[in-house]
């Protein structure tokens, strides 16, 4: 049999699937995508709701990522540019700081400001410096601690850790004590520094978009969700079976793959909600920060303080909630509009729709950028993919679906020799 015609299922259409499929087919190989979900995406994207363009959680596309770059188009995507920095929000009120060697606009707000000392922003500039002549294998070799070991170490002040990196990478790692490694932050920390912070202009929903209409021979069957794989075969819901040659399993394995039971990767979880508000009085793309403590909300974006496609009657809010609450939405709806109101002066924001996101994040120790091919084998003709073999990001998503397809195609050649 042609190599070319060998059987290979994909699980998933998320990011880390659509680039399996896409080294796939660039092989000579003709994928077919098993998507549980009626649309492409998996954690990627976008509703419209009342002209308004909701992402699946706040989140942006950090330009500097190698592989984003390499397989996306950014003019296509029409990438807004965040500015580079943050509005912090404590004891009623509001303060803007940010990084004023790529935006003037951040200078005399980040040196007037008092948050931190003169001695932190120094130290800001400074960690800025060595972290664009970092190379991502050296940020990934490096020893592990916590995010709040490491920013301790480097001398910052109480202060700063509380009113500045614990609100701003609390919501990027989603976890409010800065238990996640340093490893991870030197990274995101590079990727902020190194471009801009961005969404397409379509909202977030339009990466996998890109990514799939690059797919020329993929099948791609939404609402098809997998049961059981065992060997060679795949069982659907439906109790359909499916026999395959290969398959990269491109979404959390633990519960198809009976052998992984009880292997569940642990994941942390936040809650996206959007309100509908009368427009800022500072138009400017800059993320929101509540340092105050014991409140709900980690941070606030105004969405149409960046160009989208559709719009709607009035502006666009999107709050984030990071730490796990057992209250009802209705109920934390109503704490969050009143937090809104207390702390950023944000008063009459009407709620509009939430997204509770209980797999946003992989929960993982001793994170990588890399792995070789045959890493992402599980068994014979089982592959794996995700960022949760890596590190939680697009990138690690789009690197994992590199190798695995490496890994099945070392396999096919083996056999061929």
């Amino acid at each position: 049999m042609n190599q070319t015609n060998q059987k290979i299922y994909i699980i998933g259409a998320g990011i880390s699937g659509l680039v399996a499929a896409i080294n796939l087919e660039k092989k000579g190989y003709a994928p077919i995508i098993l998507e549980a979900t009626d649309r492409i995406g998996g954690r990627v994207k976008t509703d419209i709701v009342k002209g308004y363009q909701l992402d699946h959680g706040f989140q942006v596309l950090l330009e500097s990522y190698p592989k984003a770059k390499e397989y996306l188009d950014y003019k296509k995507l029409e990438l807004q540019s965040f500015l580079p920095g943050a509005t912090i929000y404590k004891n009623r009120n509001s303060q803007t700081i940010g990084d004023p060697t790529r935006s003037l606009k951040m200078l005399v707000p980040t040196m007037s400001s008092s948050i931190g000392t003169l001695g932190d922003k120094v130290k800001i500039l400074k960690l800025n410096k060595s972290l664009k002549k970092k190379s991502l294998e050296d940020i990934f070799k490096e020893e592990e601690k916590t995010t709040l070991k490491y920013l301790q170490d480097k001398g910052f002040s109480k202060s700063m850790i509380t009113d500045f990196f614990k609100p701003f990478f609390s919501g990027i790692f989603l976890e409010s004590s800065l238990e996640t490694s340093s490893r991870m932050f030197e990274f995101v920390y590079k990727m902020f520094g190194t471009g801009m912070a961005t969404l397409p202009k379509a909202g977030i929903g339009a990466i996998p978009k890109q990514l799939q209409e690059q797919l020329a021979t993929t099948q791609i069957k939404l609402d098809t969700a997998v049961k059981e794989i065992s060997g060679q075969t795949i069982t659907l819901e439906n109790g359909e079976v499916l026999e395959s040659d290969y398959i990269i399993i491109a979404t959390e394995a633990s519960h198809i793959v009976p052998n992984l039971r009880g292997q569940e990767t642990p994941w942390k979880s936040c809650v996206n909600l959007y309100f509908e508000a009368d427009a800022p009085k500072d138009r400017k793309p800059l993320i929101g920060l509540v340092a105050d403590e014991n409140t709900r909300i980690n941070n606030i974006f105004y969405h149409d303080t960046l160009e989208t496609v559709t719009t709607g009657a009035k502006s666009l809010l999107s709050v984030t909630v990071v730490d796990d609450s057992d209250l009802s939405i209705e109920a934390l709806s109503a704490m969050v509009s009143s937090e809104l109101s207390t702390y950023c002066g944000i008063k009459g924001a009407t709620f509009l729709k939430s997204y509770e996101i209980r797999k946003a994040l992989p929960e993982l120790n001793n994170l990588r950028n890399n792995c070789a091919p045959s890493e992402t084998q599980l068994t014979n003709n089982i592959f794996l993919a995700g960022d949760h073999l890596l590190n939680g990001s697009l990138n690690a998503a789009m690197v994992s679906g590199e190798r695995a397809v490496e890994g099945v195609i070392e396999k096919i050649e083996g056999l061929l020799k």
